[in-house]
């Protein structure tokens, strides 16, 4: 069976599962492209039909808050970085995006400088803010200071007053969240030979 539209236009594929042991209750969820409909037995199907289609209505409407909120999450990082940038870093770094990620499993945050983007794992929100400052600072002296991690680089990162703490902290949380490959990864960069982009893992 079918449901109505979704927000993007394109009719998802509903899958009903009906339960004796349900007498009221309907729930719904997304499967990869599917929609999930959790409902008792016994409904007509016009009834069926009218809560599928409420329900993949509910499912939008809850999509289109989360990538709201993605957004302005989004924006918040972007306006934190570009304050960092004017306060420790002279402005000399002007990102072109700074973005959440899904963890990524050996870095804390990676660089492109070659489009200016950078991406934060989502593992750094609830640490304390002077440590994503930190992270933040060290992505963005990548955007103006060519050859990786050299001399040049650490004198950079290290205008921000509370490198070193952050370091600290960070080596131990990879051991609280269980992430061992973040620890102590903050050596060679990796080039991807395709377009030269350099993807930087702090820790």
């Amino acid at each position: 069976m079918t449901g109505s539209g979704t927000s993007d236009h394109r009719t998802p594929e509903v899958e009903i599962r009906r339960s004796a042991r349900r007498r009221r209750t309907v729930s719904a969820r997304r499967e990869g492209d599917k929609v999930i409909v959790l409902m008792p037995t016994g409904m007509s199907k016009a009834a069926e039909a009218e809560l599928v289609a409420e329900m993949i209505g509910k499912l939008d409407r809850a999509d289109r808050r989360a990538a709201a909120r993605a957004e302005r999450s989004d924006i918040e990082l972007t306006e934190r970085a570009a304050r960092l940038s004017a306060r420790w870093l002279r402005g000399a770094a002007e990102p072109v995006s700074i973005r959440w990620v899904p963890s990524m499993r050996t870095r804390w945050a990676s660089c492109t400088p070659t489009d200016g983007t950078i991406r934060v794992s989502e593992l750094l929100r609830t640490v304390p803010s002077y440590v994503l400052d930190y992270v933040l600072v060290h992505e963005l002296v990548h955007l103006y200071v060519a050859g990786g991690h050299n001399d040049c680089f650490w004198e950079e990162v290290r205008r921000y007053p509370r490198t070193e703490r952050a370091i600290g902290y960070l080596e131990a949380y990879s051991v609280v969240t269980r992430q061992p490959d973040l620890v102590g990864v903050d050596g060679a960069d990796g080039t991807d030979g395709a377009d030269d982009d350099i993807d930087d893992s702090v820790g």
